[in-house]
């Protein structure tokens, strides 16, 4: 492919000089005829010569200088629709030609690391859709044997790892939607002090279990316009994500309060805290801080749903001195998405 380009600009080379240097040699010829005059009529050809051959030359270096450039365009172009992802050309050459280049390294870069993204969450599904179906077939083809008895216990723990099934394949969904610009909210007005309360006594049993203190920490705050059902969803990842971090005797509370413009969730746990690095990384999709169990969505689709509503989410966390999470949701003026 840049061999025939390279053919196809220097026919367009050579086509370009004979035309240059066929209105040159008119114009020429046309002057001295109008003059008649045998000095001029000799010395203008020559002149015309010259003329024709200074803009031969730099014609020349010009389109020299950009042809190479260009053709590494098209060569890097041609590697990136064969599936190379990534290619990158040298910035050189004219202004202009520099700017396509760059633009071009830019986008090459970014169409692999999406395509690296895409691989690695296409693997990460899969992981995590196999381990609550593993369980789920392992389970009954041992009670179908009569290695497992069919008894209640049994079924309760097919029925837990159906709802952790089922919680991924929804927050899956919550991310495609998101991605693509078209989760839709549900607004109406909602007690953040009730919902608090109401998911947060849905968790106290696994609290127990625990042996997690959990609590609210409310301060009657007005209702606002709210999708109650995404916003229920941010506050049962919070608080699921801060059970899972607690080891027992360690504290979990839920905090709504009003901050300037915006109601303000907290979550916070007296687990042991996460190092820095850890702690930038927190709301990447299917990163966790070790073997902490979970998918590794939680955060990531806390931060999406605030953000949804208009507002936002921050993480604050040390070693050794716990984990906070903060989401403010604005009173007013909040854009839907896409808006």
């Amino acid at each position: 492919m840049r061999r025939r380009f390279a053919r196809r600009m220097a026919g367009f080379f050579v086509v370009f000089l004979l035309v240059v240097s066929g209105v040159i040699v008119a114009v020429a010829w046309l002057v001295g005829t109008l003059l008649r005059q045998d000095l001029v009529s000799s010395i203008l050809p020559a002149i015309a010569f010259l003329v024709a051959l200074f803009v031969i030359a730099r014609l020349g270096r010009g389109i020299r200088g950009a042809a190479a450039p260009l053709g590494d365009l098209v060569e890097a172009s041609a590697r990136v629709e064969a599936g190379e992802v990534g290619a990158q050309v040298e910035v050189r050459g004219p202004r202009e030609i520099r700017a396509v280049a760059r633009a071009f390294n830019s986008m090459s870069s970014r169409l692999a690391s999406d395509t690296d993204q895409r691989r690695h969450f296409l693997a990460d599904v899969s992981h995590e859709l196999r381990t609550p179906l593993t369980v789920i077939r392992g389970s009954v083809e041992g009670m179908i044997d009569g290695l497992y008895p069919v008894d209640r216990g049994q079924l309760e723990r097919l029925l837990a790892e159906t709802h952790q099934l089922e919680r991924l394949v929804d927050d899956l969904r919550t991310l495609s939607l998101t991605d693509a610009g078209a989760l839709e909210l549900r607004r109406e007005p909602i007690d953040l002090d009730a919902l608090a309360t109401e998911v947060t006594a849905g968790f106290q049993p696994q609290a127990a279990n625990g042996g997690v203190t959990l609590s609210t920490d409310l301060e009657n705050v007005d209702p606002i316009p709210l999708d109650g059902r995404r916003v229920r969803q941010v506050i049962s990842n919070l608080i699921s994500n801060a059970l899972r971090h607690t080891p027992s005797g360690g504290r979990v509370t839920v905090r709504v309060r009003r901050i300037g413009g915006a109601l303000e969730l907290e979550v916070s746990d007296s687990g042991g805290g996460m190092e820095p690095d850890a702690a930038a990384r927190a709301f990447d999709r299917f990163w966790r801080a070790g073997d902490t169990g979970g998918a590794g969505l939680g955060l990531s689709i806390v931060r999406d749903l605030v953000r949804a509503h208009g507002g936002d989410a921050v993480l604050e966390s040390a070693p050794g001195a716990g984990t906070v999470v903060r989401c403010r949701f604005p009173l007013a003026g909040a854009a839907e998405p896409g808006a």
